[in-house]
């Protein structure tokens, strides 16, 4: 079974234009993404995907594999989408173009239950959470699983609201997305749920269609790149190592 990792990158940016091409250390913040998707040993190929020549040059000049798209998506996974048309591989995995810690074996976690399971579509990764104002704050998403780590329900407010709080975990939703080839070609074609458009979470749309998400639980977090203190904290993390 081939598995092929695509990282989705557009140069437009409302807090930090040109994002994927904004220099940690020595290098831009794409190859950090690019490189450590590497490290992933389920991964048969990883390649770019973008919409402008600025990364496409970039990713090509450090020597990784690169692939044009179309300008007109609304979201990565449409671009991802496009992409998985023009390949063979029997599942796809969507790695954040803004996550230059991300972990070979967060990306291999995420990959193993569609492996193992032929019948499931969709998976992706939760980390714990404990920071009470990272549980309140809307800009973080939490999941609740079943007993079986299939996805109940995400959302931006704290979920399970803790009448007794003694049973309420929280877990953070990681935006790694598995998905298995076919079942993404059907996905971009699924009208939108209420739910989807009122929480703005684009995997409420499997979760309202019937569709069964497996959700790992991962042991480190990945830091997301979307604000100029993010791009600061993920320099000094990459410099104090």
């Amino acid at each position: 079974m081939k598995v092929l990792g695509v990282i989705p990158a557009r140069y437009q940016s409302t807090r930090l234009p040109g994002k994927p091409l904004l220099t940690i250390g020595d290098k831009p913040m794409i190859q950090w993404v690019y490189e450590r998707a590497l490290t992933a040993r389920l991964l048969h190929d990883v390649l770019v995907a973008t919409d402008d020549r600025r990364i496409y040059d970039a990713v090509k000049a450090f020597g990784g594999q690169v692939e044009m798209t179309s300008a007109s998506h609304p979201t990565g996974t449409d671009r991802l989408a496009e992409v998985a048309r023009r390949h063979e591989a029997d599942v796809i995995i969507n790695i954040q173009g803004d996550e230059p810690l991300i972990q070979g074996e967060v990306i291999d976690a995420i990959v193993r239950p569609l492996l193992d399971d032929p019948e499931l579509a969709m998976s992706t990764a939760k980390v714990r959470l404990t920071d009470a104002e990272q549980i309140r704050e809307p800009s973080v998403v939490k999941v609740v699983t079943d007993e079986s780590g299939n996805a109940l329900y995400f959302s931006r407010s704290p979920i399970p609201y803790p009448r007794n709080g003694e049973y309420a975990q929280y877990y953070k939703h990681i935006g790694l997305y598995g998905y298995r080839r076919d079942f993404l070609l059907k996905y971009i074609e699924l009208p939108q749920t209420p739910l989807e458009m009122a929480e703005s979470l684009e995997q409420l749309r499997a979760l309202g269609h019937g569709y069964r998400i497996k959700v790992v639980e991962v042991a480190s977090e990945t830091v997301g790149v979307d604000t100029p203190e993010d791009l600061e904290r993920v320099r000094q993390i990459l410099a104090n190592r």
